[in-house]
């Protein structure tokens, strides 16, 4: 009997997806994560399950041996500050942008720029290494009041069609980082049950390379 496992990953547009992807290693849900309020979902692989839980605990039941894999976002892998996980699979799914944007016709900025984000580490990161402060304001969504309503001037936040950017007046100013989907791998499950995963990520990078 192969080795039990799990597989993380959330509920939207990655779940959408991964389904795909997953459906070429034969592996099938049971049941449809938007018509059951099951949390784990058996497949048509006794040996594998997944997880359906939010994207950004993806990373945290993979590292804690929750899952030994699971589908992340880079948004979120980058985010994360854990360093047990392996990211060994980049599967070119659910693709946007992470931006600097602000308001189009913006006054200059005489003190040090506000910004606001849910991604605070990555904006960090981002300004320490072009060596420039900032104050950094966290939210959790409708980033693009900020610069709006004066609580700042820039915003980091994900872009994909920047159509809500337009629609609120605000444009793009600098491209952070290319985001998609990687799969992450827990580093001792990848030891002690490799004969069973190592296949599976053998295959995936094969479906990977030929989409």
């Amino acid at each position: 009997m192969p080795d039990k496992i799990t597989i993380a990953v959330s509920k939207g547009r990655i779940y959408d997806d991964a389904i795909p992807l997953l459906a070429k290693l034969d592996i099938i849900p049971v049941d449809d994560p938007n018509k059951t309020r099951k949390l784990v979902l058996e497949t048509n692989q006794p040996n594998v399950q997944l997880l359906v839980i939010r994207a950004t605990d993806v990373p945290t039941y993979v590292e804690r041996g929750a899952a030994e894999l699971g589908i992340a976002g880079k948004d979120v892998l980058m985010e994360y500050s854990g360093d047990d996980l392996y990211e060994p699979i980049d599967l070119g799914i659910a693709k946007c942008r992470m931006m600097l944007a602000g308001l189009k016709n913006a006054k200059p900025i005489i003190n040090r720029p506000r910004v606001v984000t849910k991604y605070t580490n990555i904006t960090k990161n981002y300004f320490a290494e072009r060596g420039q402060q900032v104050e950094i304001i966290k939210l959790y969504g409708s980033m693009e009041l900020g610069p709006v309503l004066g609580l700042s001037d820039w915003i980091v936040d994900l872009v994909d069609t920047g159509n809500t950017l337009k629609a609120n007046g605000l444009v793009t100013l600098e491209h952070i980082a290319d985001i998609s989907s990687r799969l992450v791998v827990n580093k001792a499950a990848m030891k002690m049950k490799n004969a069973t995963i190592k296949p599976i990520l053998d295959k995936l990078s094969e479906i990977v390379s030929e989409s």
